[in-house]
């Protein structure tokens, strides 16, 4: 996993002042700051109970999987409006004023098997200073000017390129990187120009029908045997790719029941752990070779299967939630289990200060963990939400919470 990069930070009037660049610190993407879920140490509070006391909520909003993000005092969150409209509003942090509101027609229906988990907007929002970046439903991608709502463009992947709808909806959250856009959408990994919506290159496109198109899991972008790539799980695969012209550096067929790769992979230095619904969890190694190519080979595999909680790493140990309920702490180096959780809610999205984790089920149960590699430890909970599918976001002291119908903002 990269180290994180954050400078020295001084606590000034119950605030985290950061001296690093504003998109290192900020909740401003899918699994924060640098979509490992992984916050600086002493990032979270000792205890919840009386520490965390709710500031603002806006409780009449319309439904979204997506997760919050935060940029310069504003927080963003999505709906789906009526079956019809997708919505994005930002809100001030301080307070829950909402300074302006963006909507456009975009709805799918997710075919009848899958309709108990929704038909709304999955995708969380990525935003850095003049951009938020929006994936809709209908494979449709949207920036906005982060202090007016403003459209800059739109891509409609469809009617762009004649790109077959996701079944069950453009779930991929995008990533911004060094002036663009990466997304798995159009029925491919796409890179698109933040400035313009330019498409720049598709790689790894996949076939039409349900059990292919479309992808679940976001990518990440780290630096693996001396070249900074995009890591992305497809429906199929695990790979690695050239971010300057999406060629296929190295790829892994990955085992999954109807394709749900869903969660997004850990990358620790020349490592890439993943897990799925019906195949394993799996360590693989990826080494540059001597012809200038790559390798990558597996390091080993445990029975466990995870679903949709994406896992976080600390020192040597993946916690990880998997499909049967359960919270399971994995040592690195040898892949075994080192203890195993009773059931804990469907869903678990988690935060790590690398001293405790912070976790937040479908329930809307907020769980405080204690980071240990040896047995369960359960510090705090408190009831924050109901029916919460949507990630947890931390910034600064605020912890935000969005479940179906509400955005709620805590502080500690």
């Amino acid at each position: 996993m990269k180290k994180l990069c954050f400078g020295l930070c001084f606590l000034l009037a119950g605030m985290w002042v950061p001296c690093v660049a504003e998109d290192a610190w900020q909740w401003h993407q899918w699994r924060g700051p640098e979509r490992t879920s992984a916050l600086p140490e002493g990032s979270l509070p000792e205890r919840l109970g009386d520490s965390l006391q709710l500031v603002w909520q806006q409780s009449e909003l319309q439904p979204s999987y997506s997760g919050p993000v935060v940029w310069d005092e504003l927080v963003f969150t999505t709906e789906t409006v009526d079956r019809r409209d997708e919505q994005v509003t930002a809100f001030r942090l301080a307070d829950g004023q909402p300074k302006w509101k963006v909507a456009w027609e975009s709805s799918l229906a997710v075919p009848f098997f899958a309709a108990a988990n929704g038909d709304w907007i999955r995708a969380t929002p990525a935003v850095v200073k003049d951009s938020v970046v929006v994936s809709s439903m209908r494979d449709i991608v949207v920036c906005l000017d982060p202090q007016s709502g403003e459209e800059r463009w739109r891509v409609d992947f469809a009617d762009r390129i004649g790109s077959q709808q996701p079944a069950f909806g453009n779930v991929c959250s995008p990533l911004i990187d060094d002036g663009a856009v990466y997304v798995q959408a159009g029925q491919a990994v796409t890179k698109l120009e933040l400035a313009s919506g330019e498409i720049l290159w598709q790689a790894m496109k996949n076939d039409a029908g349900m059990a292919s198109s479309g992808a679940f899991s976001s990518p990440v972008i780290e630096t693996i045997a001396g070249q900074r790539q995009l890591i992305v799980q497809t429906r199929e695969a695990l790979a690695g790719l050239r971010l300057s012209d999406g060629e296929v550096l190295w790829q892994q067929p990955i085992e999954a029941f109807r394709g749900m790769n869903i969660l997004t992979p850990l990358v620790d230095e020349s490592t890439v752990f993943t897990s799925t619904y019906g195949g394993k969890s799996q360590l693989y190694r990826v080494d540059a070779t001597t012809e200038g190519k790559f390798s990558c080979d597996l390091v080993w595999e445990n029975k466990a299967q995870g679903y949709m909680s994406s896992p976080v790493q600390i020192g040597q140990y993946i916690f990880l939630h998997l499909k049967n309920q359960r919270i399971i702490c994995i040592n690195k180096e040898n892949g075994k289990e080192t203890w195993t959780s009773t059931p804990m809610g469907k869903y678990q999205s988690m935060i790590t200060d690398g001293q405790r984790i912070a976790a937040l089920d479908q329930t809307g149960e907020l769980i405080l963990l204690e980071a240990n590699p040896t047995e369960l430890k359960i510090i705090d909970r408190q009831h924050v939400a109901s029916d919460s599918w949507a990630h947890l976001a931390i910034s600064g002291r605020y912890v935000i919470v969005r479940d179906l119908h509400a955005l709620k903002v805590y502080r500690f």
